[in-house]
């Protein structure tokens, strides 16, 4: 009868692999230490990521925090099967929101979920988040990798994390302090970011496009176009922020001009800006035409080329615009803010209104 008695049911039977959890983390312990900062406390494997304020204390910090995923675009990366950018993807959605308070970026954690956990597969997601965060000054302070059983499909995974950082409240940027003459500046996306990929999916299945074909205008492949991570902002704003008076910034994303933009804009201003002033990347008018886009919808929908937007009056423009010419970063003048009811109005282009 002994013999014959059933083995008890384990949990890697049911589909969670706690040995394979724990390989991930010999796999991307030194990368995550690697972007540790002063003020990280303790080491990687507690219960909750530990950081000093000590050294970052001012007279009245305010604590900044900023949480986002990754979005629908990562179905096109679990399709071409590149996994190595979607981790800056996940701490540019932070960071770049939690910088246009005027907060510097302290720490980072992940959050990652899978059917099945593939250790190598996880670590090389999560070496994009700690490249991102070292990019952009910011330990990544701790994580979570879940492997949900049953709830994913084969080689599904969702990415998502959040940032604090911090900021004196004297320096707090609200937009309170915009006004009619100042002078709206643009720092260039690196392409499509992380919104808008549910148009760009439908675009893509009714024009039967195909990710891995190079179309004219592009020198790769349009799926890897489409991966190109969001750019991370903090490296060339932070310096303008401690050099000059900045009234407002803007993170471009779901909602594009038109709903972000206003989101700064006190009563009684509207932001215009001139696209003619800004170079359009190729993959925004490939897009327009595949899917027949209206202009304003590609505006409301997509950032066309500009993912961060500083604004401040004339002369503190130019002081700006030297800050980032000394560290040879693209910034256009873009427009101008004028009198108006809390709106946006665009200009010239590709997409004529």
């Amino acid at each position: 009868m002994g013999k014959n008695k059933k083995k008890g049911l384990t949990y890697a039977e049911a589909g969670v692999n706690i040995d394979a959890g724990e390989k991930e983390v010999e796999l991307i312990k030194d990368c995550v230490k690697s972007t540790y900062t002063p003020g990280v406390v303790g080491d990687l494997g507690g219960f909750g990521g530990l950081y000093s304020l000590k050294d970052e204390l001012t007279d009245d910090p305010i604590l900044v925090s900023g949480t986002d995923g990754v979005g629908t675009k990562l179905r096109l990366a679990i399709e071409m099967d590149i996994h190595d950018t979607i981790g800056q993807d996940c701490v540019a959605m932070s960071v770049n929101d939690v910088l246009v308070q005027g907060a510097r970026p302290l720490f980072f954690l992940d959050y990652i979920a899978t059917g099945k956990l593939d250790p190598e597969h996880m670590a090389e997601i999560v070496r994009g988040v700690a490249d991102a965060c070292k990019e952009s000054g910011c330990a990544l302070l701790g994580g979570e990798t879940a492997e949900m059983a049953g709830f994913y499909s084969k080689g599904d995974y969702d990415v998502a994390g959040f940032a604090v950082g911090i900021v004196d409240r004297k320096d707090l940027i609200t937009g309170e302090h915009i006004s009619t003459g100042d002078v709206i500046l643009g720092l260039p996306s690196s392409g499509v970011h992380s919104n808008g990929y549910s148009l760009v999916r439908r675009i893509i299945k009714d024009n039967d496009l195909k990710l891995d074909k190079t179309y004219k205008h592009f020198d790769r492949p349009l799926g890897e176009v489409l991966l190109t991570p969001t750019r991370l902002y903090p490296r060339p704003v932070l310096p303008v922020l401690k050099g000059c008076d900045v009234h407002g910034l803007v993170h471009i994303t779901g909602g594009g001009f038109y709903d972000n933009i206003p989101r700064v804009l006190p009563e009684g201003t509207r932001a215009v800006l001139d696209a003619d002033k800004w170079p359009m990347l190729p993959i925004f008018p490939f897009l327009a035409k595949k899917g027949g886009v209206e202009p304003h919808e590609m505006y409301r929908t997509f950032n066309c080329g500009l993912g961060m937007l500083l604004i401040m009056n004339r002369e503190e423009a130019e002081k700006a615009k030297d800050i980032l010419a000394a560290m040879n970063e693209p910034v256009y003048e873009v427009g101008t803010i004028e009198e108006g009811n809390r709106d946006v109005v665009v200009t010239g282009g590709l997409f004529h209104e």
